[in-house]
């Protein structure tokens, strides 16, 4: 578990990891590490006082692409919480003339009130030729027919009128328990009409529903004595209680709410479930509450000193984090706490020493991977969670790949490609992730002292060499990578008889000579030079190599033929076989080779710096080469615990056919691409179409034509959107006073009278238009989309990169 700086295994590979590279003479540049040195000491920890905060700082979830660091989810809009009119009128006209009619038939008002109930009912109850009771069943037949009435009159009240409307606005829209709460308070006022006597302080009359259950029930019986039994009144009682309360009872969600209620407490106490989780450690982060949960308390004092004085920074914590989740996995808990004790905050320290970056340009989370770029700007269509809060890339949302399309100044280097690339060295140095910058050289991506491996191609001060052939072994693997790079933007050369005739070459050279040919001599072999040919193929025959012999007299046979890819193949590494690269590309100068495969296997930074101008054409068949090598090394790395991300500060000329289709794989093999382009014009036209459907990122900057903005508008799609249309009509009036009102309002006001006829329909509309993104976007501003790993979505929205 003590790594103590060798995590990168050195010494177990052909090329070990080299060392951070300067140019000789700056000051505290390292200089190579021989074979068999020790250690290259850690850089001095700088004081960071405010990590203790950093660390103890919430971090709510949030939706992608949203900063997490001190963001605070906004309310949403309040809804019109104001009734219409209309259903106000609604709910007081059938209540007005609810109570008329009820005192109009208490008062006995009503022509013929009485005509239904002796219609129903025995003669000999009533007096004869009148509506008098004479018996007590006339007097509980009248009740029974008051109470019936009543009923009948609310029913009718409640579906004239918007009483629906009115309950759903004040309970049933509200969220639990404040919907329940709502309920039962209504459900006590009505029962206080319904048992007035049974509350205090009450006067008014009960409502006709008692009684007229008890008459009911006197009738059926055929007497009063059925109420001497109190096991039979007291079970009325509470029958017309628990009906009253029903209807209050579906209102308020009672039942969904008291099985949720009787759900959790089963779950706390342990009923039917399986056993509880162990509770989360106790404690503020920079107290290291995992540990001390774990029982590593020496270990915990010690960080938690650590942070408070000031002696690790984020970068430490981070580290140190994700070996102790590590050693929990592996269980190596001692061994963790040995090496904290003996280490500090400089535990597991980066291979090259190294705890942070000289300099930092951007805001950067690494607890949550996170860097800044922004903030989203709040727009009509901006959802409600985007406004104002800020804008953040992680390792989630690279592993889908991000093009960036803007001119020249609008600031793709300044505002992404050097944000993301300090954010990825930031990681790299805990070792979540490599990186490898390709830019031209002089470009704002961070000093020397930032990476690990800088290869300045043609600059003879340069340190590091660039291997080819990427450290591989196998020839035909060697030659797909290279012919894409050499002629894979060319149509006329297929790619596969350019793979087909390098490894003709490769295979029987690296035969012969233990190694690949340097581009020298592989430009000879290639132009059919017999000089170099000959001598290979009598050192094939001396060495016994039927098979490579063989794949060499195929190349024979087809030399100088019409499909022969040779001569395009020499052509374009005529290209790289120029002075200003002799010492470069393994051909013998004293820069030390670095090859690409390297970052499958550890977490290095490399910058790769582009010959300078003059050579834009060998700049482009670089680039593409890099991005072939680089799609071949993260497919053949096998499992690997690290992010890989490639970052192309000048993507023109790099893409081909083969490298697009290969860029949607990157997401399942741990890898990413961020491409920056001036147009998309740059690339052929038959890739636009799949380069948008390759990447789960796309960002258009300020000043992007509308051919390029049509691109990104197709890929964004359409969406629904509800759009009203109002008319405005005349209204003409039959009515003579009508007519004079219209008029005079007209001659008062100069306007005819109208009315308002509103359509409202769903119709489908462009997320961004073309001309919007060429003409709406204003200078320092991007429209950025974003996808992570998991297949989530952040929809297109407009980004204030200098917030």
């Amino acid at each position: 578990m003590d790594f103590d700086g060798t995590r990168d295994a050195r010494g177990t590979h052909a090329n070990p990891v080299p060392r951070p590279a300067a140019p000789p003479g700056v000051p505290g540049a390292v200089p190579p590490k021989p074979s068999g040195a020790p250690p290259v000491p850690e850089q001095p920890p700088v004081p960071h006082p405010g990590v203790g905060d950093w660390l103890n700082a919430p971090r709510a979830d949030a939706a992608l692409g949203i900063w997490r660091y001190g963001y605070v989810a906004p309310r949403p809009p309040k809804e019109r919480d104001r009734l219409a009119p209309v259903t106000i009128v609604g709910l007081v006209i059938p209540l007005v003339v609810g109570l008329i009619v009820w005192s109009l038939w208490r008062q006995g008002n009503i022509p013929y009130q009485l005509a239904v109930l002796k219609l129903f009912t025995p003669d000999d109850w009533w007096w004869g030729g009148t509506t008098a009771p004479k018996t007590w069943q006339g007097v509980d037949a009248i009740v029974v027919y008051d109470g019936l009435f009543f009923g009948a009159l609310i029913y009718a009240m409640g579906r004239l009128g918007s009483w629906r409307e009115v309950v759903h606005h004040f309970v049933v829209r509200r969220a639990q328990p404040a919907r329940a709460l709502i309920a039962a308070l209504a459900g006590l006022l009505t029962l206080t009409f319904v048992w007035p006597d049974a509350f205090p302080g009450v006067g008014w009359d009960a409502l006709p529903i008692v009684n007229p259950v008890l008459s009911l029930v006197a009738l059926v019986s055929g007497g009063r004595e059925v109420f001497e039994s109190l096991t039979i009144s007291y079970g009325i009682y509470t029958l017309i209680t628990v009906l009253v309360l029903v209807p209050f009872a579906k209102l308020g969600g009672w039942a969904p709410l008291a099985r949720d209620w009787l759900r959790s407490r089963a779950a706390q106490a342990g009923t039917g479930a399986s056993p509880a989780e162990p509770p989360a450690p106790a404690g503020p982060p920079a107290e290291w509450p995992d540990l001390r949960a774990a029982g590593q308390h020496k270990a915990a004092e010690l960080l938690s000193s650590e942070v408070l004085t000031g002696r690790m920074n984020d970068v430490d914590c981070v580290r140190i984090l994700r070996a102790w989740a590590s050693a929990k996995r592996d269980g190596q808990l001692a061994v963790f706490t040995d090496t904290v004790l003996r280490r500090g905050a400089a535990a597991w320290t980066h291979p090259s020493g190294a705890r942070d970056l000289p300099s930092r340009a951007a805001s950067h989370d690494l607890l949550v991977a996170q860097v800044r770029l922004g903030r989203w700007v709040a727009r009509e269509r901006t959802p409600v969670a985007y406004g104002g809060a800020g804008v953040a890339l992680n390792l989630a949302t690279l592993g889908t790949s991000l093009l960036a399309v803007g001119p020249s100044g609008s600031g793709k280097t300044r505002h992404l490609v050097r944000p993301v690339v300090e954010s990825l060295g930031l990681q790299a140095l805990t070792a979540r992730c490599a990186v490898v910058v390709v830019a031209a050289a002089g470009a704002p991506v961070g000093p020397d002292t930032s990476y690990d491996v800088v290869v300045k191609l043609g600059n003879p001060e340069s340190i590091h060499d660039l291997d080819l052939y990427a450290d591989f072994d196998d020839p035909d693997e060697a030659a797909a990578f290279l012919a894409e790079g050499l002629v894979g933007d060319i149509d006329a050369v297929g790619g596969r008889r350019a793979a087909t005739a390098l490894a003709q070459l490769l295979g029987p050279y690296r035969a012969v000579h233990g190694a690949f040919p340097s581009i020298p001599v592989l430009r000879e072999l290639l132009e059919g030079v017999p000089s170099a040919l000959e001598p290979l193929q009598e050192a094939l025959s001396a060495g016994g190599h039927r098979a490579m012999g063989r794949e060499l007299e195929a190349r024979l046979r087809q030399t100088g033929s019409v499909t022969d890819p040779g001569p395009a193949l020499a052509d374009r590494l005529a290209l790289l076989d120029r002075p200003v690269f002799a010492d470069f590309f393994g051909s013998g100068g004293s820069a030390r080779p670095f090859s690409l495969r390297a970052v499958a296997h550890h977490p290095l930074r490399v910058r790769i710096d582009l010959p300078e101008h003059g050579h834009e054409e060998a700049s482009r068949l670089i680039t593409r080469l890099l991005l072939a090598q680089f799609a071949a090394v993260v497919r053949s790395g096998g499992e690997r615990g690290h992010f890989a991300c490639l970052v192309l500060d000048d993507a023109t000329g790099a893409l081909t056919t083969e490298t697009v289709r290969r860029i949607q794989g990157f997401r399942s093999q741990n890898a990413g691409v961020v491409l920056a382009l001036r147009t998309i014009g740059d690339i052929p036209e038959a890739l636009h179409g799949p380069l948008y459907g390759a990447v789960g990122c796309r960002m258009a900057f300020s000043g992007v034509t509308t051919w390029d903005g049509g691109r990104f508008a197709e890929a964004w799609g359409t969406e629904w959107v509800e759009a009203r249309d109002v008319a405005k009509h005349t209204v003409f009036a039959d009515q003579p006073m009508t007519r004079a009102i219209h008029a005079l309002r007209k001659l008062v006001t100069g306007k005819a009278v109208t009315t308002d006829a509103v359509t409202v329909r769903q119709v489908e509309r462009e997320r961004w238009s073309a001309s919007e993104l060429a003409h709406g976007v204003p200078p320092g501003h991007a429209v950025l989309s974003l996808t992570n790993v998991k297949g989530e979505h952040a929809p297109p929205l407009l980004v204030d990169l200098r917030g």
